[in-house]
């Protein structure tokens, strides 16, 4: 009788066993089929800046362009037409008339003579120049009675031009005011390519050299630098140098900064 309950306790044992075992074979294979999903913990909220735009060319007449230093046409001008008014509050005491000519040859080149007789006059109407107190305006004409002729010519040209008034620009390849005649000289390299004191400020360098240009039409001598850092004079010769002995003054187109 004892081995008989044995050998049933040892079958049911066994049974359990199997049982068990099934069961885990079981949950095994469903978790193969069913896997646990992997938690992934959050990323932190990052707010990017959104892309910079592409930089803008700078506008025509802050551009620096190609141009041949010891270029020499042929000397022949041709005046740029249009009108241009001063935009002044109140009438001046005096107006004067002004023309600008470009030497045949330089449109070809890339200079545009529209964009150049605009820049002249914004230059010229701007109150931070000679018209700072309103007592004087620039009025642009395209031809006719003008009081001086704003010229724009190769290197070769404005060195003949400037040698009828006495003065060498030859040798640093500068502007000049031609007095005794009729021209205010502006050198095409010098308008194109700017100066190594005013590095990539081609606006203001062009501003500066109508301001100081035109200054010499109107009675105006060249200038020294007063103090360090200060601006420069518009009258000094900034093409050349800001520097006077020991003293050297910062980049300055206006008059009347």
């Amino acid at each position: 009788m004892r081995r008989r309950l044995r050998r049933r306790a040892t079958g049911c044992q066994y049974l359990a066993a199997l049982t068990i075992a099934m069961a885990l074979v079981g949950w095994a294979v469903w978790g193969l089929r069913h896997p646990d999903p992997v938690v992934v913990p959050d990323a932190p909220y990052v707010v990017h800046d959104p892309p910079a735009p592409p930089a803008s060319p700078p506008p025509g007449d802050a551009r620096r362009f190609p141009a041949e230093r010891q270029l020499a046409l042929h000397g022949g001008f041709a005046a740029v037409d249009g009108h241009e008014a001063p935009h002044m509050k109140g009438p001046p005491s005096r107006t004067l008339r002004y023309r600008v000519d470009i030497e045949n040859g330089l449109t070809e080149r890339g200079f545009d003579p529209h964009l150049f007789a605009s820049f002249v006059q914004r230059t010229l109407d701007d109150p931070r120049g000679w018209t700072h107190d309103g007592a004087l305006s620039f009025e642009r004409i395209p031809g006719g009675d003008a009081d001086f002729v704003v010229t724009l010519a190769s290197t070769g040209t404005v060195n003949s031009w400037c040698a009828r008034a006495g003065l060498d620009t030859a040798e640093q390849t500068v502007s000049c005011d031609a007095y005794g005649t009729e021209r205010v000289m502006i050198n095409a390299y010098r308008w194109a390519q700017g100066a190594d004191t005013y590095g990539d400020d081609m606006l203001g360098y062009r501003q500066m050299l109508v301001n100081h240009e035109v200054g010499h039409r109107m009675g105006h001598d060249h200038a020294i630098c007063g103090a360090n850092g200060e601006p420069a004079p518009v009258m000094m010769q900034q093409t050349k140098t800001l520097t006077t002995g020991t003293t050297t003054c910062v980049p300055n187109p206006w008059p009347y900064p």
